[in-house]
């Protein structure tokens, strides 16, 4: 049984990885199992990068068109940051690796610093990684084939985004928007919410720029009312020490006309299964939002 039909049962609220800044660089080649590991970027800049990404606090990406096509030797570059206020998406292109040494990846954590031109519309990335895992290459190919066809310059495969076992994989930048288990259809739906300003809850797991709990608890208030992409706002809370083993966090869910809600997450256990393909079970535990609790 693959990773992605084995965890068919485990919820998607609060599976998104954690991530608000984002570089993500063009090949077009194979890529290796890790992003950098296994220096497909050259092993001339592979250490230096590593350090410089891991300093910023930024995913290193490898993206490329759905299909195959030939090298020109000019590479895109996204610099993204996918905070959930104030996100933002550069692009730039490069003729050598080395270029990507010249970019201060520290940047990313604050406004548009204008090393690129500004990205408006929504960009998708949709997980091809099959030297990770062999259900994002046979789920996300065809998913990010179907979406290239009616936007062939907003649509990439790319590496690792963590979470293949909910494969279809699916992020949209600079939202941080995390989807999974989509089909054609559903990947369709959320990239035209995002673009009219709102949020498709189909396969959502949450958005990169908020924690888990955070990430569920966002959702579960979307799916009490009707909201646009940044009319909520989401603030985890202290929690005091909790007597439940199962109390996960809670957090604040702040409308944009004043409306309050709190929602407190609990931790639920799910039989063992693998994580990824060929992997040997381990245990496996979701996030699941009690009722939300409005507040004056």
């Amino acid at each position: 049984m693959t990773c992605s039909a084995a965890s068919a049962d485990v919820p998607l609220p609060g599976t998104a990885t954690r991530v608000s800044g984002w570089l993500c660089v063009e090949h077009p080649g194979a890529w290796g199992r890790d992003v950098i590991g296994d220096e497909v970027l050259s092993p001339e800049i592979t250490a230096e990068l590593a350090a410089r990404t891991t300093a910023a606090r930024v995913r290193p990406t490898l993206i490329r068109r759905p299909g195959r096509s030939e090298f020109t030797g000019v590479r895109t570059v996204l610099l993204v940051n996918s905070r959930a206020e104030g996100g933002w998406c550069e692009r730039l292109e490069i003729t050598d690796l080395k270029q990507l040494l010249e970019l201060d990846l520290h940047l990313l954590a604050g406004p548009p610093p204008g090393l690129g031109e500004r990205v408006t519309d929504p960009l998708v990335l949709v997980c091809a990684h099959g030297k990770r895992d062999q259900c994002c290459a046979l789920l996300g190919r065809p998913i990010a084939a179907a979406l290239s066809a009616d936007h062939p310059d907003r649509v990439w495969e790319c590496s690792h985004t963590g979470g293949h076992r909910f494969a279809p994989a699916m992020v949209l930048l600079p939202s941080g928007l995390t989807y999974g288990r989509v089909d054609a259809a559903a990947a369709t739906a959320a990239l035209a919410a995002v673009h009219r300003g709102e949020v498709a809850l189909t396969g959502l797991r949450g958005r990169s720029g908020h924690r888990p709990v955070e990430q569920v608890a966002e959702l579960a208030v979307r799916a009490e009312i009707a909201a646009g992409l940044d009319e909520l706002t989401v603030q985890l809370e202290k929690d005091s020490i909790a007597t439940d083993p199962t109390h996960a966090g809670s957090a604040v869910v702040t409308h944009r006309d004043g409306r309050r809600w709190r929602v407190t997450a609990r931790t639920v256990a799910y039989a063992p299964r693998q994580a990824s393909c060929g992997a040997g079970p381990k245990p496996v535990t979701a996030l699941v939002a009690d009722p939300i609790q409005p507040l004056p």
